[in-house]
């Protein structure tokens, strides 16, 4: 299978090419803009293999998008990329209606351009978008997000998400484009840039510094380990239905406390402070972001039922060999702390 994935030089994205390429041989075009959280050291495993290949480009950019296709050629496309930090979208919108929508809109027209020469291909070709749990809003204290959940998303970034998903729908349902839509809980595991919170807590706990808590800490979130997601997002190219919405979570829930402190007992037993107490210490609490929601929760029972996924790696285990991952490689996130220190985003000041 060929397969064009966008934005594959990120995080998810990155190990999702790593697991195309690298574990199941298939021929993957990583078509990536290269912002900020890209890093193309992510697909180092990869990178000389006869069939992966690079090409920067801007997933809004239709002439670019369209050269891709018309020389790669492919048979499935998995669209990753994406403005995804909260935080970001609080202090500056724009990049995420420009990617996350405007992006959304010229790839879905570029495909229908490429099928719509390619009569033959349309029966197999399928368009995979990945999306999040964070355009349904805030859940309550019971229940779980499921392919039916209504949207209400609090942020700009969770709002930019939620126009893409209709977008996608919407040409899925007009122009007949094989779309399948991918809702994933918070995702964690090694080459994550250090401004999401299981990177940013074990950095700034190897550093000594305050580790900073959003209000009280008690805001729940669904934790996935990344490879047990790529190995879904693997199985949905292969066999997921056109025009199905796939839950994707960890079965993790965790409160934001309980992982910056699970952060502090990892470290403390693997690379404990001489002469010092332990990290728990340095949790410091700080204002609340704006608009958090308080909890997401997945149910991923139906990709469980109908393709048999179920994530693999417990939190606990999923974490630790985090942890462990980002004590040994200081030659891949440090260069990444001389642009981001950890310093605090999302401050709503008053005009």
């Amino acid at each position: 299978m060929r397969i064009l994935v966008t934005g594959g030089a990120g995080f998810i994205g990155s190990a999702v090419c790593r697991r195309l390429v690298g574990e199941r041989g298939e021929s993957v075009l990583n078509f990536d803009k290269l912002t900020y959280a890209a890093n193309l050291a992510s697909l180092a495993p990869i990178e000389t293999s006869p069939n992966y290949r690079f090409q920067k480009g801007d997933v809004a950019d239709a002439a670019a998008l369209t050269a891709a296709f018309e020389a790669f050629e492919p048979d499935a496309v998995l669209h990753m990329a994406a403005e995804t930090h909260v935080d970001r979208s609080i202090d500056s919108a724009r990049p995420f209606i420009d990617t996350n929508i405007l992006g959304m809109f010229t790839l879905l027209e570029t495909a229908r351009a490429y099928l719509g020469k390619r009569s033959g291909l349309a029966r197999k070709f399928r368009l995979v978008c990945l999306s999040t749990d964070e355009v349904f809003g805030s859940l309550g204290p019971d229940g779980l997000f499921d392919e039916s959940s209504p949207y209400k998303p609090s942020s700009p970034y969770s709002a930019s998400k939620a126009a893409g998903d209709h977008l996608a729908r919407a040409w899925a349902g007009t122009y007949g484009l094989p779309v399948i839509l991918i809702n994933t809980s918070n995702n964690y595991g090694p080459y994550q840039f250090p401004e999401k919170l299981i990177p940013l807590i074990t950095l700034a706990a190897l550093e000594g510094k305050p580790l900073p808590v959003y209000g009280k800490g008690d805001q729940v979130r669904d934790w996935l380990f990344v490879e047990d997601h790529a190995r879904a997002l693997d199985l949905i190219l292969a066999e997921g239905a056109v025009g199905e919405t796939y839950m994707v979570g960890g079965r993790g829930e965790r409160t934001n406390l309980q992982v910056v402190q699970t952060i502090c007992d990892v470290l403390d037993d693997i690379a404990p402070r001489p002469g010092a107490g332990s990290r728990r210490e340095l949790i410091t609490y700080v204002e609340d972001r704006p608009g958090h929601d308080v909890r997401y929760a997945i149910d991923a029972s139906k990709i469980e039922r109908t393709l048999g996924w179920r994530p693999e790696t417990s939190f606990e285990a999923g974490l630790a060999r985090t942890v462990r991952w980002y004590l040994e490689r200081e030659d891949w996130w440090g260069p990444l702390r001389e642009q981001y220190a950890g310093q605090r985003l999302g401050r709503v000041t008053a005009s």
